[in-house]
Order: C-alpha cells, then structure tokens, then sequence
C-alpha cells in the first residue's frame, strides 16, 4: 500500500518578472486576489487534499510570506476590541498549528528542479506534492485531491495536465502517453515547447505533482538544463527510468498568476464565486465595460 501523501513543497523564491512592478517589493505569490494573497488559496487547495506540512523554498527579502502565516497580535486584539469578529476570523483562517509549515532558502536561483532538491531532508523517505503558486487550480474538488487520489489508486508518480489553448500546444510542456483513454493514462515522456505540429498531445503539465522520494537522488546529481537551470523534468525524466508516471486531467480551471492578464482573470472570477461579494462584482464588472 502506497504511504499517505502528507506534505507538499512550494518553490516561491521566484522573481515574478512577469508581474513586475508589482512584484519589485512583494512576493509575487502574496499579491491579492480579489481579497487574499495568492498563497491563501494554494494553501487552502493543500489542505483539503490533507497536506499536513507544508514546505516554502524562499529566498532573500520574502519575510513577508512568514510574517503574512504568523500571528500578528497588534491587529488582532485591535478587532477583538472593536467586535470586528468576523473579519478577525478571516485574518485568523491561514494561521497553520505549530510545526506545520517550514521554510528553506534556496541560496541561489539555479531552477525549479533544485529548489525540490532543498526540501529533502524535511521531506524524507515519503511521497510528497509540489505545488506551484503562480497558479491558482478553481475546481469543485481541490485540483492536488484528486492527484493525491490518483496516487493512491495507482502508487506511481503523477503529473497534472490539462489541454493547451488551441494552436498553442509549442508554448508548453506538453506530456507523451501511452494512449489516451478518460482522464488518468500513463505517460511515456515529456517534451518541452515542442515545435508546432510536433505535438505528442495537446496536454500541457500545469503545476500540481506527486512525486515519489527517489526523484531526490536524481535532482543531487542532475547537471544543468535549459536556461542553465538544474529542471524538474530532467530531473523526472530521469526517475521515468524506473518508475511509472501517469498524466492526470484533473477537472477545473486554471488562472496563471504570474502574467497579468493572468492575475486579472483569477481576480474576477475568485470575486464571482464568492456568494457574498457575486452580486456586487457582477455590477462593477458591467459598469467598467
């Protein structure tokens, strides 16, 4: 029986170079959508999925992330003393138990497939999700449940994909199967930004995986990939070797907030599926337009 999926790593020590200015003094992963940071709502997606422990792989000058999941006493007693209860609830909601979360610098921007690396002594002998915050996964059940799911099901290494816009399928890095038949099937490669046309698929990795332990060992010794960055798909390609992966469509919408057509659309369509506010954005949206 395969071990339970427990913890999960957040590589944010990324520049947002595609939300810059915005990100020059703010993590780009604690701009607000609609009312939350970003990683309010990766944090809530981990959590229904039953991530107990979550690992953030930082860097230099993102306090902010520690200090946004700490308490912050001043404000509180503040709305305790007002009566303001309810948003003290809300400012209340991301607060994790003691020992839930940790945080590791990655002391150098050397690529995705290192900053897992970083997390390996926390994460152990044990299956563990990567979660990539740029994106935000809007699904009825929490996009990384139904790869933990999956896991389960098979015990392999999974990959969530969905279907590339049409036309744009050489944008992406698109997943190789071995057939297609509903919504799990195994993958037998993957190719990075293949030329139009080229395509093994129309289904592109879109931030969510479960990835077996042994990936740790590959990534420790894995030289430098594209952009001279140490990859997590060399890096997966590699423990393909020996292990299966399979392909998950998972079921729901994604909005990439690390572009800023990006980020609007995650805004207006997190402010729509809020009943309390629906009414309100639906009437502001018409307004503008």
């Amino acid at each position: 029986m395969a071990k339970r999926v427990r913890k999960a790593v957040l590589p944010v020590a990324g520049l947002g170079t595609r939300v810059l200015p915005g990100a020059k003094t703010t993590p780009k992963n604690m701009l607000n959508v609609f009312d939350r940071p970003i990683l309010s709502y990766v944090i809530e997606e981990g959590r229904a999925a039953g991530i107990e422990h979550f690992v953030f792989i930082v860097s230099r000058g993102q306090g902010s992330i520690q200090d946004y999941f700490d308490n912050y006493p001043e404000v509180e007693q503040a709305l305790e003393a007002k009566g303001k209860l309810d948003i003290l609830e809300e400012v209340r909601r991301d607060l994790p138990q003691p020992g839930q979360m940790s945080f590791v610098r990655q002391m150098a921007p050397l690529g995705l497939g290192h900053a897992v690396w970083c997390a390996r002594d926390l994460i152990g002998d044990e299956p563990f999700a990567v979660m990539l915050p740029d994106m935000l996964m809007m699904a009825e059940k929490a996009a990384l449940k139904q790869a933990v799911e999956a896991y389960e099901q098979t015990g392999d290494n999974i990959v969530v994909v969905e279907p590339a816009p049409e036309g744009e399928a050489h944008k992406y890095g698109i997943v190789a199967l071995d057939g297609q038949d509903g919504r799990l099937n195994r993958m037998t490669g993957m190719v990075e930004k293949p030329k139009p046309g080229t395509e093994p698929s129309n289904l592109f990795i879109s931030g969510r995986y479960i990835l077996n332990p042994e990936i740790f060992k590959i990534l420790e010794t894995q030289e430098r990939g594209a952009g001279g960055e140490i990859q997590l798909t060399d890096g997966m390609f590699g423990l393909m070797k020996s292990q299966n992966f399979q392909a998950l469509e998972y079921e729901g919408t994604t909005y990439d907030c690390g572009d800023k057509i990006g980020l609007l659309r995650a805004n207006v369509a997190y402010a729509l599926a809020r009943p309390d506010f629906a009414d309100a954005a639906r009437e502001a949206i018409k307004a503008l337009l």
